[in-house]
């Protein structure tokens, strides 16, 4: 019996039965070649710039802040009425006002409670936003009678607003803490309130719901951390914002009292002697600009690294 004629193999089957060694060399690893970026902090910041600008602002507003005491050259609060409103010297880097104080110090001791007044409306004013924010978007039977009062107090201006507490109560930092959080966190629980009604009818919700989760463990796990981003950039516009209607209030004399040294106290007794001492109130007003700016520089660095929308933009 003759053996059968060996049939000629197709490309693939030819391929497929290559050896490795007749296969074709592989690229040499290139050992200079540029490495991926690695992600972490500097990356992101790098990412953001303005995050990098913004916080780099701030922090040297906290600096000027927490060493107010050792910056200063003088008690912010000495009266020295043979040196009033002079010119900005050596002694004297700002100048002094009508009282003879030094506006150099005053300004660095102003910078403490501003800082505080927006730090402190933006923590409240959040956490209370979040808590009512969370029961009225979850919560059905409670939304109307929440949005309501939440619509009530948003109807009035926030400075309006403040202005009203504050001729309640007497002057001090704490009350001007009080009355700016009852004027802002409407507007924080009214956006808290509208991410939760679009998570709720999200799909992992409903299979929390069917898997017979809790609702409690629903807004714990699944609610609340998908919150946290806008209500962070939310803050910083808060955070802003209340110290512009702390420097309006005490500018108008309803904020804190002329003897604590604030940047609208510094600028309302400087108004007087603008056209000759302009210095009175440029200075505490740039760095009121100053840190505002940071703020908001913050505040759009977040809303850019937080929405995923905005990043792939980008």
């Amino acid at each position: 019996m003759t053996a059968p004629p060996a049939i000629a193999a197709t490309a693939p089957e030819a391929a497929a039965q290559t050896s490795p060694a007749d296969a074709a060399p592989a690229a040499p690893l290139d050992l200079f070649a540029p490495r991926a970026p690695r992600r972490g902090l500097p990356g992101f910041v790098r990412g953001h710039p303005a995050i990098a600008f913004g916080g780099a602002l701030m922090l040297v507003m906290l600096f000027i802040a927490v060493f107010a005491p050792v910056l200063g050259t003088v008690d912010p609060t000495a009266l020295a009425p043979a040196q009033r409103i002079r010119e900005p010297s050596v002694l004297h880097w700002f100048g002094t006002d009508m009282l003879g104080r030094d506006v150099y110090s005053r300004v660095l001791f102003g910078t403490r409670v501003s800082l505080t007044v927006g730090f402190s409306v933006a923590l409240i004013a959040s956490l209370a936003g979040l808590a009512i924010g969370l029961v009225s978007g979850f919560v059905r039977a409670a939304d109307a009678v929440i949005m309501r009062i939440m619509d009530g107090l948003m109807s009035i201006p926030p400075i309006l607003l403040a202005v009203a507490l504050m001729a309640l109560t007497r002057g001090s930092v704490g009350n001007v803490i009080t009355a700016i959080t009852i004027a802002e966190f409407p507007r924080v629980s009214r956006l808290v309130r509208s991410v939760v009604l679009s998570l709720r009818e999200q799909p992992f919700v409903d299979a929390a719901v069917a898997s017979g989760t809790r609702t409690p463990a629903i807004v714990l796990r699944h609610i609340l951390p998908n919150t946290l981003a806008p209500l962070t950039v939310q803050a910083t516009y808060v955070c802003a914002g209340a110290m512009i209607t702390e420097a309006i209030l005490s500018f108008i004399g309803a904020g804190t009292p002329p003897t604590v040294p604030s940047w609208g106290n510094i600028m309302a007794e400087g108004r007087a002697l603008w056209q000759v001492k302009p210095y009175i109130v440029f200075f505490p007003a740039a760095f009121l600009s100053v840190t505002v700016l940071a703020v908001n520089l913050l505040g759009d660095g977040l809303r850019d690294a937080l929405d995923p929308r905005m990043g792939r933009r980008l």
